[in-house]
């Protein structure tokens, strides 16, 4: 068993220490994820400490099925569906695109990259960037993506498939 085995065998039977070290390890790659999918920082950061709140909640149930840090997207990837509904009911989805601009924004002035792919892949809807970040980006199978996001694996394809064309419209045939 690897270090991190051990602090999740720990932490399942209620050692907070492990738990707490699983989760500060893990929070950099949850926080980048939420970035991608939702393009809109402040949404990642609530989202990001809701999952880390609902993975404290829930560590007893933590199977070992998989990786914990493929539970904790799944945890992430529910919230932002959750998420999205709610923001789609208040009918604030306009928001969105400042939220992308501002992160653009702030990742220029912090001399980062801003690939062109990056504004295309902003104008997806949130459950198709979802689905292509996770299959594409982080390179988790369609089954996984589904039963992350709860949906159908033949709709993870869909939605791939069909993202996928549309980024290739927006950014030319070359890409």
């Amino acid at each position: 068993m690897d270090n991190e085995d051990v602090r999740i065998a720990r932490a399942v039977r209620g050692d907070a220490d492990a738990l707490a070290a699983l989760l500060r390890e893990h929070y950099p790659f949850v926080m980048n994820y939420l970035l991608k999918v939702t393009m809109n920082r402040p949404l990642a950061e609530d989202i990001a400490q809701e999952t880390m709140i609902r993975a404290i909640e829930s560590i007893a149930a933590f199977r070992r099925d998989s990786k914990f840090s493929t539970w904790l997207v799944a945890i992430a990837s529910r919230l932002v569906i959750d998420a999205a509904r709610r923001r789609k009911r208040e009918r604030r989805w306009r928001q969105d695109e400042y939220a992308a601009r501002s992160l653009r924004y702030e990742t220029l002035q912090a001399q980062g990259e801003w690939p062109a792919a990056m504004d295309a892949l902003g104008r997806l809807p949130p459950g198709v960037r979802m689905a292509i970040l996770l299959k594409h980006y982080y390179g988790y199978g369609y089954d996984e993506i589904g039963a992350m996001m709860g949906i159908p694996a033949g709709t993870v394809k869909s939605r791939v498939h069909n993202g996928i064309n549309e980024l290739r419209k927006e950014l030319g045939d070359d890409a």
